[in-house]
C-alpha cells in the first residue's frame, strides 16, 4: 500500500503570521518556515507568539530539515525557539541565511545551528523529498517559492510572492520554472492568500521612488523613515532617493543596524561611501540634509519610533519640522496602537505620511489578477490557500473556482487540520494542536487563556489585596485587616469605601469561625467582591491573604 502524502499547516492559516507548515511522506517531514505574530490589542504584556509544534515533538528523528522561504518576522523569527528543541538542518539563501545568524547570535545559538545556504534554481535533498526552490518577487530580496517532489507527486508552495514587473533588486518572478513546474505536473498549489481580498494587480516597488523624492523634495527638515528592521529593499530605496538629494543617512534600531551592516556585507544593500553616518553625526547635520531609517513601523514600544513618539529615545526627540514616513503595512489587530503613535507624533510636531493617506508603501504580496495567473501556470489539480485570515482564504477559494478549479479540489482550512493527497482525491483529517504559544519575556507557553483574563480583569478594574492575621483557636481576628488598592480607587471617598470593606473581611471571618485559612480566604474574596461591585458597580481582582497567629 501506498504511503500518503499529508501536509499540516502548524502556523498562518486563519491568521496573519506564525507562518509554519509540515510535509509528510511516511514517516518523513519536511519543515517549511518558522515564524512570529504580533500579539493583539487585548494579549496584555505578550512580546509575540510561535506556533504550536507540539505535534513535531515526538517525531524528532523523523524531521529531515526546515527550509525557510525568506526573511521576514512572520517565517523567521520563532526559529531560535524551534531550534532549541529540535536538531535539524536549516536551508535558505544567503540574504535570508545572514538575516538568521544575526538573530541566532543575539540568542546565542549560531554555534549550535547547522545552517546551509542555496539559491534559486539548486536542488535540495531531505528525505524522500526533492526541493526546487525559485525565485519569486517579494518586499525583500532572495525570497524563493518552493516546488517539492514527493513519490506522490508535485507540490509548488508559492511562499510570500507578488509578479512585479519592475523590482528594485531587477531580479523578476522565475515564470520559467513555475512553466516547467506545469509540464510536470502539478499535484496541489498552496498559495499565498494575504491580499486575496484586493482586485486587479499589486503596484510594483518602484512606484515608491517618487513618492519618496516628493517627501524628501518637500520637506522643511529631517526624514524619519519607519520601516521593518528585516525590509533591505525599502531601506535600498531610501537611501538612492537619499543621496540624489544629498541627504546623509542614519540608522536607528539595533535589530536594523544589525541587519543593514550584514546585507552590505553581502552586497544586497548599497550605500554609498561617507553617506552612512551615526546618530550623534547626524544631529549636528542641518536637518534638510539627513534621513534616519527606524525601527517601529508597527508601534512597537520598544522600537525607534514608539519611544520617538512618546519622548523616551535616549538620544533622539521629534523637533517642529520632522517628516514622518510610516513606509509599511500596519498588520492587522495592531491599528489601535499604530494610530495612537501617529497622533503623538502630530503632537509633537512632525508631519505624518502613512498608508493609505499617502502612497508610502506597496504590499508584497499578489491580488487577485496575480493569484489567478499563478493558478492558470500551474494548473494544479488540488488548491489549498495558505497565509492569511479565514476570510482570505474563503476569498482565495473564489478566486480558484473562478479559474477552473473545482470546489471538491479545493482545501480552505485553518492551522492544525491534516490534509491528505491522494491521485484523485484531496482529504481533509482531524485537526492537530495548531494554537498559539505566547511568549512573555523569557516564558515560552507558560502563559495561557487563565493569565490573559486575569491582566484583562486588571487592566479594566484593577485589584484589591487583603491581609489578616487570624486566630483559628479564638475564631477571630487580630487587629485590623490591612488593604492595598492599585488601579481601582482614588477618590476622597476611598477612605470611607476601604473602612467599610474592613467591616465587611470582620463579618465574614465571624461567619466562618473555626474555618481552616483556605475556606476563610475563599469567603473573604467572595464578600469583598460582592461589596466592591455593589458599591462602585467594578470588579477588581481580589487577593486575601490569612496569617494565622
Amino acid at each position: 500500500m501506498a504511503e500518503k502524502l499529508r501536509v499540516i499547516p502548524l502556523g498562518g492559516l486563519g491568521e496573519v503570521g506564525k507562518n509554519m507548515m509540515s510535509v509528510e511522506y511516511g514517516k518523513d517531514i519536511l519543515v517549511i518556515d518558522a515564524g512570529i505574530m504580533f500579539p493583539e490589542a487585548d494579549m496584555l504584556g505578550i512580546d509575540y507568539i510561535i506556533p504550536d509544534w507540539d505535534y513535531l515533538r515526538d517525531k524528532q528523528d523523523r524531521v529531515k530539515a526546515i527550509i525557510i522561504t525568506h526573511g521576514h518576522e512572520d517565517h523567521i523569527g520563532a526559529l531560535s525557539h524551534f531550534l532549541r528543541e529540535f536538531d535539524m538542518p536549516v536551508y535558505a539563501t544567503r540574504l535570508t541565511r545572514g538575516l538568521i545568524e544575526v538573530k541566532l547570535k543575539r540568542d546565542h545559538l549560531l554555534n549550535q545551528a547547522t545552517l546551509h545556504t542555496f539559491a534559486p534554481g539548486d536542488t535540495i535533498k531531505a528525505g524522500p523529498f526533492t526541493v526546487e526552490p525559485y525565485h519569486v518577487c517579494h518586499s525583500i530580496p532572495d525570497s524563493v517559492g518552493l516546488g517539492i517532489t514527493t513519490p506522490a507527486g508535485l507540490i509548488v508552495h508559492s511562499g510570500d510572492f507578488k509578479f512585479d514587473h519592475t523590482p528594485v533588486d531587477g531580479w523578476p518572478t522565475d515564470y520559467a520554472k513555475l512553466a516547467e513546474f506545469s509540464g510536470r505536473g502539478v499535484l496541489a498549489l498552496l498559495s499565498d492568500s494575504t491580499n486575496a481580498d484586493q482586485p486587479g494587480n499589486t503596484p510594483s516597488e518602484a512606484l515608491l521612488n517618487d513618492a519618496f523624492h516628493q517627501i524628501m523634495r518637500e520637506a522643511p527638515g529631517r526624514v524619519i523613515v519607519a520601516t521593518f528592521a528585516s525590509l533591505i529593499s525599502r531601506i535600498q530605496q531610501v537611501v538612492d532617493v537619499a543621496a540624489r538629494q544629498d541627504r546623509k543617512i542614519a540608522i536607528a534600531g539595533k535589530s536594523m543596524v544589525d541587519n543593514a551592516k550584514m546585507a552590505s556585507e553581502l552586497g544586497y544593500l548599497n550605500i554609498p561611501d561617507g553617506m552612512l553616518v551615526d546618530l550623534e553625526e547626524i544631529r549636528k547635520l542641518p536637518p534638510r540634509q539627513s534621513v534616519i531609517m527606524a525601527t517601529g513601523a508597527q508601534g512597537e514600544p520598544m522600537a525607534v519610533l514608539g519611544r520617538l513618539a512618546f519622548g523616551r529615545h535616549p538620544s533622539l526627540s521629534i523637533q517642529e519640522g520632522d517628516t514622518v514616513v510610516l513606509s509599511s503595512h500596519t498588520i492587522p489587530g495592531n491599528e489601535e496602537v499604530i494610530h495612537e503613535v501617529i497622533n503623538r507624533l502630530f503632537q509633537a510636531g512632525a508631519d505624518v505620511y502613512y498608508d493609505p493617506v499617502a502612497a508610502v508603501h506597496v504590499s508584497g504580496h499578489a491580488s487577485q489578477e496575480e493569484q489567478k495567473l499563478l493558478i492558470n501556470i500551474l494548473k494544479p489539480r488540488f488548491f489549498v490557500p495558505i497565509h492569511g485570515e479565514l476570510r482570505h482564504l474563503e476569498q482565495h477559494s473564489k478566486t480558484a473556482r473562478q479559474v477552473g478549479i473545482q470546489p471538491e479540489n479545493i482545501a480552505v482550512v485553518e492551522n492544525g487540520y491534516a490534509l491528505s493527497f491522494g491521485k484523485e482525491r484531496l482529504e481533509v483529517g482531524e485537526r492537530v494542536p495548531g494554537g498559539y504559544v505566547f511568549v512573555d519575556g523569557s516564558q515560552v507557553g507558560e502563559i495561557g487563556p487563565a493569565v490573559m483574563r486575569e491582566r484583562e480583569a486588571l487592566g479594566q478594574s484593577g485589584f484589591v489585596t487583603a491581609v489578616m492575621s487570624y486566630s483559628r483557636s479564638g475564631g477571630q481576628l487580630v487587629g485590623q485587616p490591612r488593604i492595598r488598592t492599585g488601579g481601582f480607587v482614588f477618590t476622597p471617598e476611598a477612605d470611607d469605601l476601604l473602612s467599610r470593606a474592613q467591616d465587611v473581611i470582620r463579618s465574614a471571618v465571624s461567619e466562618a469561625s473555626g474555618a481552616d485559612s483556605e475556606e476563610i480566604e475563599e469567603k473573604v474574596e467572595l464578600a469583598l467582591s460582592r461589596f466592591f461591585y455593589r458599591e462602585t458597580r467594578r470588579r477588581p481582582v481580589i487577593v486575601t491573604a490569612v496569617v494565622e497567629v
